[in-house]
């Protein structure tokens, strides 16, 4: 008989969802990431914050594993991410391993990368059925109910050079979420968009944060989505987190310098 339960969100604890532990990256000669330890803890939305190029996006990258940790370890929800444990040893995992533990994340990209020759339907079915193997019908089901939360019912059967940028990207929020991730990752969603775009998808972040338990961590220059839907902000500055709180600690009453100097640079 098949489990009613299968395909639902896994439940939130409140315990640590992902951690890094001395993760180093590095691209050539420019250390991106140098040995950085944190971690978030599962339902929790954090954000960081911090110039380009202070490592942010690698984080994302390395959680999706479209890179590898140079020197350091990531766990997701107790398990290694690009390591496994055999014969008593920590070695590098394999493909079959990383698969495993990335279905526990979804991401939202800058750029939307949706199929141009699949329906919006289609784009967001595809995967939760070959992947996590959904029903087509329980598939769609799902895939209705997202499109009704981002605000895209009537366009199912749409395909995405129909859409506008704001619409192409609604559509790949709806993408991630029908996978049922633990934890959500937006990587400069809005970045992309046209000015008058940017609200109605922040819009509908702001609904996803207030109205599911999933955990996210968002990269973002959007300092008033930041302050609207963190639980905790961290800024980043040359591959580490110099400072971290509460929204209200961070934008209202930062500690460091660096941080001081970069939201006056950006509110």
């Amino acid at each position: 008989m098949k489990d009613p339960d299968a395909h639902a969100n896994p439940p939130v604890d409140g315990g640590e969802l992902i951690r890094f532990d001395k993760v180093t990256k590095r691209f050539g000669d420019n250390t991106v990431l140098d040995r950085l330890d944190f971690s978030v803890e599962s339902g929790r939305h954090v954000t960081l914050i911090g110039p380009s190029g202070s490592g942010k996006t690698t984080i994302l990258r390395l959680l999706m594993t479209l890179t590898r940790p140079d020197e350091g370890t990531i766990k997701v929800n107790g398990d290694y991410l690009t390591h496994e444990e055999r014969g008593g040893k920590l070695v590098p995992a394999r493909e079959k391993h990383v698969r495993e533990v990335r279905k526990n994340i979804g991401m939202v990209f800058q750029h939307f990368n949706l199929f141009p020759n699949m329906s919006v339907l289609r784009n967001i079915t595809e995967a939760p059925v070959t992947v996590l193997g959904m029903s087509k019908d329980e598939a769609e089901a799902r895939a209705r109910e997202l499109l009704e939360l981002v605000g895209l019912s009537d366009k199912a059967d749409a395909y995405p050079t129909r859409l506008s940028g704001g619409q192409q990207q609604r559509v790949a929020i709806a993408r991630a979420l029908a996978m049922r991730p633990q934890v959500l990752l937006l990587d400069e969603v809005t970045s992309a968009l046209d000015p008058e775009l940017v609200a109605g998808v922040l819009d509908v972040l702001r609904d996803i944060a207030r109205s599911t338990d999933i955990t996210m961590l968002c990269v973002t220059h959007e300092m008033g989505f930041a302050r609207d839907i963190s639980d905790q902000v961290l800024m980043f500055d040359s591959g580490r987190v110099i400072e971290s709180g509460s929204p209200d600690k961070m934008f209202g009453e930062p500690e460091h310098a660096r941080t001081r100097e970069f939201l006056s640079a950006v509110l």
